[in-house]
């Protein structure tokens, strides 16, 4: 648990290094989006999925790209020292963070 919090933050951390539209302020507030992140996909996302399931069905499954921008967006208002350019930006940053923990994971 406390190795993919920290995995997790590590990846956050790099994204926002690497991607312009990501900004944040130290490792503290990329902990505290990881933190944020984890709960939220723990207890939201699986009814927020759930309730959009038919479309995410219709779109063979990329709505669930736009459910990961959405709750970038969401922490991004509630983490000070973490900011978030446009909706687009989300969806990337969501694909970095999927990619980035999916290659971390494996390797440690």
């Amino acid at each position: 648990m406390i190795k993919v919090l920290l995995i997790n933050s590590i990846v956050i951390f790099l994204g926002a290094y690497l991607l312009d539209g990501i900004k944040i302020k130290n490792f503290f507030s990329a902990v505290g989006v990881a933190i944020l992140l984890a709960i939220i996909n723990t207890f939201l996302k699986p009814i927020i999925v759930f309730l959009t399931l038919p479309l995410t069905v219709l779109t063979l499954g990329l709505f669930i790209l736009v459910i990961n921008a959405w709750i970038l967006l969401i922490i991004d208002k509630l983490i000070e020292g973490f900011t978030v350019k446009s909706f687009w930006w989300a969806a990337g940053f969501s694909i970095f963070i999927s990619i980035a923990n999916g290659i971390m994971l494996r390797l440690f």
